[in-house]
């Protein structure tokens, strides 16, 4: 149900059409992520302070009453939509680095069995060679 009037409810209008809880598909990059203020220098640790920054400004501006609220809000989402294109690539990386690890303890295992068949190899080579000294010639 669309709101009508008053900033809260009109916040709410806004995330809808920004995309809201609704959409299945994962939210489009927003024109401010490229703003100077969200470049992607920003390390992650950084995102909880911007986050807060944007979410105190966008509080004062609500109790004053003041109508840069929407540009606020706009601000606001970007921070989240990045935090979730962050939380999003470190979930991939991490599978990709585990499918990685997979990999290398395979090979570790095939490494230790070579080793493990050349040990019995030497040791029954060795085996058999002291037999072959140790017979008598007139056999």
């Amino acid at each position: 149900m669309r709101g009508v009037g008053g900033p809260l409810l009109s916040i709410g209008d806004l995330l809808s059409d920004v995309g809201g809880a609704e959409s299945l598909s994962p939210p489009s990059p927003s024109p401010l992520l490229s703003s100077p203020g969200y470049t992607t220098a920003h390390s992650s640790s950084d995102l909880p302070k911007l986050f807060q920054e944007d979410y105190n400004k966008l509080n004062e501006a609500l109790t004053k009453g003041d109508h840069s609220w929407t540009a606020l809000t706009l601000k606001l989402c970007s921070s989240l939509e990045m935090a979730n294109t962050l939380v999003q690539s470190t979930n991939t990386n991490s599978r990709l680095l585990l499918d990685k690890i997979g990999e290398l303890e395979e090979i570790l295992k095939r490494g230790d069995s070579a080793v493990a068949a050349a040990k019995a190899i030497c040791i029954s080579s060795h085996h058999s060679d002291s037999r072959s000294f140790g017979r008598d010639p007139r056999e």
